[in-house]
């Protein structure tokens, strides 16, 4: 596999998502886990928090956006979401419990809340450049 090499940058990743009274806590931590691999999980006042400090966590997005092309899109939501030295996506939450790994433009595409997907860096270009690498065509 043709792996783009994970830049050596510091980043902090922070994955969170709403624990519904409907909703099992373990099934979300479960979506969670899913959407970030290697993390450690809190689950306080009504949701699961996970974060990570490796970028290699986010593997499996990065895996998702390159196999069916959808970078653009990922790109266009975490520059919209850019302040400073951070940006966020959402993913949708469902998707993610079956193993999917599906971006939400808007919260409310996700039924029961979304994955609030935040990434911390000062080098976040390169974060960006490696997570949602522009296609050529």
């Amino acid at each position: 596999m043709d792996e783009l090499k994970i830049p050596n940058v510091v980043c902090k990743i922070e994955v969170y998502a709403a624990v519904n009274p409907s909703e099992d806590p373990d099934k979300v931590r479960l979506a969670v886990s899913h959407v970030i691999l290697e993390t450690d999980y809190q689950y306080k006042e009504g949701s699961i928090k996970a974060t990570s400090n490796q970028l290699g966590s986010l593997a499996k997005i990065q895996e998702t956006i390159k196999k069916h092309r959808t970078g653009r899109i990922y790109r266009r939501q975490m520059r919209f979401n850019t302040k400073g030295d951070t940006t966020w996506f959402y993913l949708n939450k469902q998707a993610a419990f079956v193993d999917v790994i599906a971006i939400c433009e808007e919260a409310e595409e996700s039924a029961m809340g979304p994955i609030k997907v935040i990434l911390h860096s000062k080098d976040l270009d390169k974060v960006v450049d490696w997570l949602a690498p522009e296609m050529t065509e």
